[in-house]
């Protein structure tokens, strides 16, 4: 196992940070791009779903094509796609241009999240696989919540500037992994398999819930789902109920960042060394359970700051622990098992801005009841069927070779 170092994570970290600005500086950016093609409402909710979409189609075939070909090769063609597609969207002046786009996007961001956990689950130890994962958990957080913020301040003079900046930062990761970045998979470790990589099936994937990995690949979709259906209406939430405008949403939305970023990266390794990965995820289903609740409870601008805090903290260290402790169980290549742990994180960010919408239009606490019953389940759940001890999860046929 060759041993990670602090300059890989940081080219791994900001590699991530560029995909996830993408994702996230559109925010502000589509609705005025839709309005300038004269396009509606369900263009605009089929245009933000495709990337997802894709990402869950797509994660496992870029999984199992890393365990073949190695890391770095499908690292570098992921930031090559992202850059094309940012140039597409920065050009376009139709509305299929912008759907190209984001699908060539979603296949390709898929090869890059996937790719980056799986380098990590090759050279590190399982003692501080928790911390390496946390740090690409932080990158992740930091670039899709900072991502709107970013894109609306760029946008101001053209929306097309956001997009050829990305590219340009894309540029600047697929030199960084070019010239500094080792290959973390040697030959003799690659799987040599007949065929075609497979793409994700439904079949497997439900297949995959039934065996011992299900319960962590369902919480990693908890966490997602749990996580859209904060922001898919959180504006819409404070503006509603408080009457906030842009300024002081985008306040609490750093202080997401903030306790995303430094939760994930300082926390994760410590909490997981200190407790193992299955008491962090159960302490963290809990509290996110807590958390939603304590959401519905605050009532002025300081209590809102305090309680976003603690609900963020909360479900920061889900997904890097769950992550981890799959990496460690599993008996198949990294790039298999985490491009299925994307997939089903993807699922989560499909179906739950849906969900968290059409709940909202019913009544504006529904989302965060919802998210707290739904991660108070998870809790119970995890008491029983999730624990740091255990053999391989995954044996044969759940996950697509």
């Amino acid at each position: 196992m060759m041993k990670t170092n602090n300059r890989q994570v940081l080219i791994l970290s900001f590699t991530l940070i560029v995909v996830m600005l993408g994702f996230g500086m559109v925010i502000p950016i589509f609705p005025f791009y839709i309005e300038q093609l004269g396009a509606g409402g369900a263009e605009l909710g089929l245009l933000v779903a495709t990337s997802s979409l894709l990402e869950f189609v797509f994660a496992p075939v870029w999984g199992g094509v890393s365990d073949r070909i190695g890391r770095k090769p499908v690292l570098m063609l992921g930031m090559v796609g992202y850059g094309l597609s940012s140039l597409l969207m920065g050009f376009s002046t139709e509305l299929w241009m912008l759907f190209a786009s984001r699908a060539l996007s979603g296949i390709l961001s898929s090869a890059t999240m996937a790719t980056a956990l799986a380098y990590v689950g090759d050279s590190t130890s399982e003692e501080n696989r928790g911390g390496g994962m946390g740090a690409l958990g932080a990158a992740m957080a930091l670039g899709i919540i900072v991502g709107p913020g970013f894109g609306g301040w760029l946008a101001g003079d053209s929306l097309s500037t956001p997009f050829f900046i990305a590219a340009g930062m894309s540029l600047v990761s697929l030199l960084l992994i070019l010239l500094l970045l080792p290959e973390s998979l040697p030959a003799e470790a690659r799987q040599q398999v007949e065929g075609e990589v497979s793409t994700v099936q439904i079949g497997e994937l439900w297949r995959a819930l039934f065996s011992p990995v299900g319960v962590l690949l369902f919480m990693v979709t908890l966490f997602s789902f749990a996580l859209t259906n904060f922001e898919a209406v959180f504006g819409l939430y404070a503006l509603e109920k408080f009457g906030y405008g842009p300024e002081r949403v985008g306040t609490i939305l750093m202080v997401v960042a903030v306790v995303s970023t430094v939760g994930k990266g300082a926390l994760t390794g410590p909490t997981t060394k200190r407790w193992g990965e299955a008491t962090v995820i159960k302490a963290s289903a809990l509290a996110g359970s807590v958390g939603f609740a304590v959401l519905l409870l605050a009532n002025t601008y300081i209590t809102i700051l305090l309680a976003t805090g603690f609900f963020i903290l909360s479900k920061t260290l889900l997904r890097p622990a769950a992550f981890s402790l799959i990496s460690k169980r599993t008996t198949t290549g990294q790039g298999v098992v985490m491009g299925l742990s994307n997939s089903f994180m993807s699922l989560g960010r499909i179906v739950g801005p849906i969900w968290a919408g059409f709940i909202f239009d019913v009544n504006v606490n529904y989302p965060y009841l919802s998210g707290a019953a739904i991660m108070f389940i998870g809790f119970l759940i995890s008491l029983v069927w999730v624990s740091q001890e255990g053999k391989g999860i995954v044996e044969k046929a759940p996950i697509a070779s």
